[in-house]
C-alpha cells in the first residue's frame, strides 16, 4: 500500500511539472498560472519590456495590456454567453407561457433575475471584477460567487424546480464546470464537478423515488457526472497548453525585441550611415551618420523624408534611382557627391544593397512585394584618412627592419665612398664616386623619412620661440640651398620683431618648415619672392606660419591627395614630405593645411601651419641677411 502511495505521489509530481510552464508554477494552478480570481494574476510571469519596438507587428503584441491576453478573453466571452443565456431562458419562458402550460412564476422570476445579473455584470464596467483586480482574499471570492458560484446556484436551482419535465436544465451545468476548468485552479474546478455531479444524482433520485425508476436514472446522473470530470480536466488541459503556447511566444517576441533592439544601437553606433530608401524615393530609415553625411552642418530631419526634399540630395537621389532601376551596383561602391547650397561639398562612397518589404502576413517573398535599398554611406575622406592610418601601420611594422637592414650597410658604402675619395682618381672615377654619394644621400634621407613615421612614444610638447626657430631654420637652409637672403632672394621672409612662444618641439617644427620650403621651392619660379614666408599672430590667436610659392596652382586631383604618404608628383620623389609634416603638426595639436590664394597674388600655393600658443619667450631672434 505504501508504494502504490509512493507511486501515485510521483506520478502527480510528473503531471505537475508537465503542467508547470516557465515560470515555474504549480501544477494544481490553472493553465494561466495563479488563478484567474487570484490576485497579481494579470502581472504573474510578467517582466520589463520596452514599448519602443520598430516592428509594428511585435510590438502589437508586446505592448498589449494585461486585460487583453487570453484569460481576459475568454473571461469575457463568458460574461457574454451568461447574458446570452439569460435572455435565452427568459425567452423560453415567455414562449413557454404563449404556446404551452403556464410556467412556475419562480421559475420565470429565476430567469429574470439571471439575466439581469448576467447582463449586468457584462456590460456595466463598475461590475466586472477584472475591471480593477483587488489583492484581499475577500473580493476574490465574491468575483468567484459572481459568475460561477450565481451559474451554479441558478442552473442547480433551475434542474432541481424542472426535474420530471419536458425541458432539462442540466446541459447547463456544463458551462460553468468548462469555465472553472478553465480559470480556477485544478483543485476548485475538480470541486465544482463533484458539486455539479452531487447536484445531479440528487436530482435523479428524487425523480426516481417518485418515479420508481431509480437505478436507471442513477446510472444516467453518474454518467453524466462523469463527463463533468472529464470536462474539468480537458478544460484544465487545454487551458494549460494555450498558456505554454502564449509563453513561448511571447520569449519569442521578447527574443525578437531584444534582437531589434541590438540591431538598431549597433545601426545608431555604425561610422557608416545606413539609409533605407522605398521605390518611392522615401528614406524610411536613417541612422544619426547618414543624418550626419546628408548635410553639411548637424543633422537633417528624421526619417521619413523624401530624397527630393533638398536640391543639395539630387546626385544621391540620382545614384538610387539608377540602382533600382539596374538592379545592380558595384561591390565597391560608386562616388556620389553632394554639393550644398554654400558652395561646399562632400564626396561620398556609397554601397547599396537590395530587400523586399513584405507584411508578415503574406510569407514568403512575393514578386509584388516592395523592394528597398539600404545604402551605406561614408564618407570618402574618412575613408581615405583610414587608408593612410593603414600605411602607416604597414610602414612601422618595417621601419624597425630598415634601420638594421638599410642604415647600417647605407653608412658602410657612405665611408668606404669617402675614403675612395681621397685617392687621385681620374675624372670619371671621380664622377662615379659622387653619384655614389648622392645616391647613398638620398638613401639616407628616405631611411631617415621613414624612421621618423616609426610608432613610439610621442615627445612632450615644450614651449619654443618660433620667431627664432623659424629665422634660423629658414638661414640655414637658405645656406644649403645656395640662396642669398636680400631684396632680390628668391626667399622672401615677413617675420616678427617679438618673440612668439609655441608649443612644439624645435627639432620638428625645424623639419617641418624645411620641408615646406623643399616643395616651395621645386615648384617655384625662382624669381624674386617666388617663395613667401611668413609667420604671424593675432593677440590671443594661435600662431600662423605660411609658406607660399609662385608654381602652379595644384590640380584639384592633385590636391585631395596632397597629405597621403607614398604620394608624389615626382619619379624620384617619397610622397613622405607633406605627410610628415601633417604627421608632425598632430603630434603637438597644431593643423597643417593647403589653399590657393586668389588671383593676382604672386604666391598663389600657400601651406598654413597653425600652432597652439606657450608660454612667453624672451629669447631675440634674427633673421641673418648674408648666407
Amino acid at each position: 500500500m505504501t508504494d502504490a502511495a509512493a507511486d501515485r505521489r510521483q506520478g502527480d509530481r510528473r503531471r505537475s511539472d508537465w503542467r508547470s510552464g516557465p515560470q515555474g508554477r504549480r501544477g494544481d494552478d490553472s493553465g494561466y498560472g495563479a488563478s484567474f480570481f487570484e490576485a497579481g494574476w494579470a502581472a504573474a510571469g510578467e517582466g520589463a519590456s520596452d514599448s519602443r519596438f520598430p516592428t509594428p507587428a511585435i510590438g502589437r503584441l508586446n505592448g498589449r495590456r494585461a486585460e487583453d491576453r487570453a484569460p481576459t478573453r475568454l473571461y469575457r466571452a463568458y460574461a457574454a454567453a451568461r447574458a446570452a443565456f439569460g435572455v435565452a431562458l427568459v425567452a423560453a419562458q415567455g414562449a413557454s407561457n404563449l404556446f404551452a402550460a403556464r410556467a412556475s412564476p419562480l421559475l420565470t422570476l429565476l430567469c429574470i433575475a439571471y439575466a439581469v445579473q448576467a447582463i449586468t455584470l457584462w456590460l456595466l464596467p463598475r461590475f466586472r471584477p477584472l475591471a480593477a483586480p483587488q489583492a484581499a482574499p475577500g473580493p476574490r471570492r465574491r468575483q468567484w460567487l459572481a459568475t460561477i458560484g450565481v451559474d451554479l446556484l441558478a442552473f442547480g436551482s433551475l434542474h432541481l424546480m424542472a426535474a420530471g419535465a419536458s425541458f432539462n436544465y442540466a446541459a447547463l451545468l456544463v458551462l460553468p464546470v468548462l469555465m472553472a476548468g478553465v480559470l480556477t485552479q485544478r483543485l476548485l474546478a475538480l470541486g465544482t464537478a463533484a458539486g455539479v455531479t452531487l447536484l445531479l444524482l440528487f436530482a435523479a433520485w428524487r425523480t426516481g423515488i417518485a418515479d420508481g425508476d431509480l437505478p436507471t436514472l442513477m446510472l444516467q446522473s453518474g454518467l453524466a457526472g462523469l463527463g463533468m470530470f472529464v470536462i474539468a480536466l480537458l478544460s484544465g488541459e487545454l487551458a494549460a497548453r494555450l498558456a505554454r503556447e502564449q509563453l513561448a511566444a511571447r520569449g519569442s517576441l521578447e527574443l525578437a525585441r531584444q534582437q531589434a533592439q541590438l540591431n538598431r544601437l549597433v545601426i545608431e553606433e555604425m561610422v557608416d550611415g545606413v539609409l533605407v530608401v522605398d521605390a518611392r524615393l522615401r528614406v524610411r530609415a536613417a541612422n544619426p551618420a547618414a543624418r550626419a553625411l546628408l548635410v553639411d552642418v548637424g543633422l537633417s530631419p528624421p526619417a521619413p523624408f523624401g530624397l527630393a526634399d533638398r536640391p543639395a540630395w539630387g546626385a544621391l537621389m540620382q545614384a538610387v534611382e539608377r540602382a533600382l532601376a539596374e538592379s545592380d551596383w558595384p561591390e565597391a561602391g560608386r562616388e556620389v557627391t553632394l554639393a550644398f547650397g554654400d558652395g561646399q561639398q562632400r564626396t561620398l562612397r556609397v554601397r547599396v544593397r537590395f530587400m523586399r518589404s513584405r507584411s508578415p502576413e503574406r510569407g514568403a517573398a512575393q514578386d509584388g512585394d516592395e523592394r528597398l535599398c539600404v545604402l551605406l554611406l561614408e564618407d570618402l575622406r574618412t575613408a581615405q584618412a583610414r587608408l593612410r592610418q593603414e600605411k602607416l601601420a604597414a610602414m612601422g611594422r618595417v621601419s624597425a627592419g630598415i634601420a638594421h637592414e638599410i642604415r647600417n650597410p647605407l653608412a658602410a658604402i657612405s665611408q668606404a665612398n669617402a675614403l675612395l675619395l681621397e685617392d687621385a682618381l681620374t675624372p670619371a672615377q671621380q664622377r662615379l664616386a659622387r653619384m655614389v654619394a648622392d645616391n647613398a644621400a638620398r638613401l639616407k634621407r628616405i631611411v631617415d623619412d621613414v624612421m621618423e613615421l616609426a610608432p613610439g612614444v610621442a615627445p612632450a610638447a615644450g614651449s619654443v620661440d618660433a620667431t627664432a626657430e623659424v629665422a634660423a631654420a629658414a638661414a640655414e637652409w637658405a645656406r644649403t640651398v645656395g640662396l642669398a637672403l636680400g631684396a632680390d632672394s628668391p626667399l622672401r621672409a615677413d617675420l616678427p620683431a617679438t618673440p612668439l612662444a609655441v608649443s612644439f618641439d624645435a627639432e620638428h617644427l625645424r623639419r617641418v618648415l624645411v620641408n615646406l620650403l623643399d616643395n616651395a621651392r621645386r615648384h617655384a619660379s625662382g624669381a624674386p619672392g617666388a617663395i613667401e614666408l611668413r609667420l604671424a599672430a593675432r593677440a590671443g590667436a594661435p600662431v600662423r606660419l605660411s609658406v607660399a610659392s609662385d608654381g602652379p596652382v595644384i590640380s584639384p586631383e592633385v590636391e585631395r591627395h596632397l597629405f597621403e604618404p607614398f604620394f608624389s608628383t615626382r619619379s624620384r620623389g617619397t610622397g613622405l614630405g607633406l605627410y610628415i609634416c601633417r604627421e608632425l603638426c598632430e603630434r603637438y595639436g597644431a593643423t597643417i593645411e593647403y589653399r590657393t590664394r586668389p588671383p593676382g597674388a604672386q604666391a598663389r600655393n600657400e601651406f598654413l601651419v597653425t600652432m597652439k600658443r606657450a608660454a612667453p619667450s624672451t629669447e631675440p631672434a634674427v633673421l641673418p641677411t648674408h648666407p
